[in-house]
């Protein structure tokens, strides 16, 4: 199995962190492919928990090597925070951790523009993490953006940052009025991370060649989820990279014919954060105590994630993008208390029923979820490690998910940690 890729089949947060961490202890290199500080992974491990945002989870198991890909967007100030955060919890990150030199790095003035974008749509806003991730995307399109091998030669880091600055200062000025980044803003920490980026850079797709040649196990470890991809998302109300499988193998740049594994992960419900169209999303009430009973909360901003029902058009969607092999579904142990459960299987639109997901945000918007009820079981499947012990109302359940989705479920979560979890 020379290459295992995990991708989010909802709208991200669908604890992809816990299944990452069940997967790593057989394999030989986790690589992170998309997405930069945006994202967050939480991993309970014993009573300790752990949040990380660019170092793939990986780090988190002795003896694994872990890649930060090409296609991730690297901010310097949270990549040594993180790093300096692992190591005081004594996490071993020297030897352990590489950086794509390829890879585009976030820069001060990536973080202003962010913001003075979303504040400029007012009420209109995207509801972006003010990480700079999508201004660092729109410089490497542009062919303006600096890359992480540019941070060992500072005459040509230089240059290109002073290049930038003219132009982006422009518009700070003039079109949105903030105030202009200076240089010493972004020369004077560089040189301060330098120091501890500088042995973690290398060229990791030959890395990656020659463990594949040797036979070594990849798992290649995506951020946020497939409808907020921005191609097949949701859109303009999605993350600025292609966290589905497609972008797996271009943001690590390892051959999709070394791809033999593709798991899909879903919550037992949905959720998202920020702006956009969500189907099923249930009243404010019911809502509220879905997400406290679920702690959905992101883990990069502690904003308040939307919660909604099972979309079965959304995983299918996700299933269809990615060719996902299976799914783990996560967090079932979430809706133990409830009497009924509804699972949307279908959408409806001027009288119309659709089963595919609309391309159009447009018609997501106006959408409205058709449902089946299945009756609750009522009963802690927290402590069930065999499917054969789940509640037979839960295994119902699951059934109907694998069969709406036509797509076999591997992994069941019950639970934060390590233990609670069913493989099937």
């Amino acid at each position: 199995m020379p290459c295992t890729i995990v991708v989010g089949a909802q709208w991200g947060d669908e604890g992809k962190g816990k299944i990452i961490d069940l997967l790593t202890g057989g394999v030989d290199l986790v690589v992170r492919y998309s997405g930069g500080s945006n994202a967050g992974h939480t991993v309970h491990i014993g009573n300790q928990k752990y949040v990380l945002h660019l170092i793939p989870t990986g780090i988190l198991y002795e003896g694994k090597l872990n890649v930060i890909g090409n296609g991730v967007a690297v901010d310097p100030q949270r990549l040594v925070e993180e790093i300096m955060s692992c190591e005081g919890r004594g996490l071993k990150v020297a030897g352990r951790l590489l950086v794509s030199d390829l890879a585009h790095v976030t820069l001060p003035y990536h973080k202003r523009m962010d913001e003075a974008r979303e504040a400029k749509r007012g009420a209109g806003k995207l509801g972006t993490t003010h990480q700079g991730i999508g201004p660092t995307y729109t410089d490497k399109v542009g062919r303006i953006g600096i890359k992480v091998g540019d941070l060992l030669d500072e005459e040509a880091f230089i240059k290109k940052v002073r290049s930038n600055l003219e132009a982006k200062n422009h518009f700070f000025k003039s079109y949105y009025g903030v105030l202009p980044v200076t240089e010493a803003e972004v020369l004077e920490p560089y040189r301060s991370y330098l120091p501890t980026i500088k042995p973690l850079i290398t060229d990791t797709v030959a890395l990656l060649r020659d463990a594949l040649a040797r036979g070594q196990r990849l798992l290649l470890e995506g951020a946020q989820g497939t409808l907020l991809d921005v191609d097949f998302g949701t859109y303009p109300y999605v993350t600025a990279s292609n966290p589905t499988a497609g972008g797996a193998c271009v943001g690590a740049g390892v051959p999709p014919s070394s791809v033999t594994r593709t798991i899909g992960v879903a919550k037992a419900y949905t959720t998202r954060v920020g702006t956009g169209p969500l189907p099923t999303e249930l009243p404010p009430e019911e809502d509220e105590r879905l997400r406290i009973r679920g702690r959905e909360y992101g883990a990069t901003t502690g904003r308040p994630r939307r919660c909604g029902w099972f979309d079965a058009v959304v995983v299918r969607r996700a299933v269809a993008v990615n060719g996902l092999s299976e799914l783990a579904v996560t967090k079932l142990d979430v809706l133990d208390h409830l009497e009924r459960i509804l699972v949307c299987v279908a959408y409806r639109h001027r009288g119309a029923e659709l089963r595919d997901f609309p391309n159009r945000t447009e018609i997501v918007e106006a959408c409205e979820p058709v449902y089946e009820e299945l009756p609750g079981w009522q009963t802690s499947t927290t402590g069930v490690r065999k499917w054969d012990d789940l509640p037979a109302r839960a295994r119902r359940y699951l059934e109907k998910i694998q069969e709406l989705t036509a797509t076999p479920i591997s992994i069941i979560s019950v639970g934060a940690k390590r233990d609670e979890t069913i493989f099937v």
